[in-house]
């Protein structure tokens, strides 16, 4: 599991994702949560602004992010 210490209130799905090195690219990013491949606590996430906040946990494929 990764651990992503958040610096703000919250950090946007594609941004978490771009800069936690599971995508290549903010598009990269964009189109593996429009083609439902991210979950976010357990639920499927299509809002590509989704605000990932501290205590939750993104999952995409075998990779789970954890934001502390």
């Amino acid at each position: 599991m990764i651990q992503f210490k958040l610096e703000g209130e919250f950090i946007p799905l594609i941004q978490l994702l771009k800069a936690s090195g599971l995508v290549g690219s903010g598009g990269d990013a964009q189109t593996v949560v429009e083609d439902g491949l991210v979950k976010a606590n357990g639920e499927v996430e299509f809002r590509k602004r989704y605000k990932v906040r501290v205590g939750d946990i993104i999952t995409f494929g075998e990779n789970k992010i954890e934001v502390i």
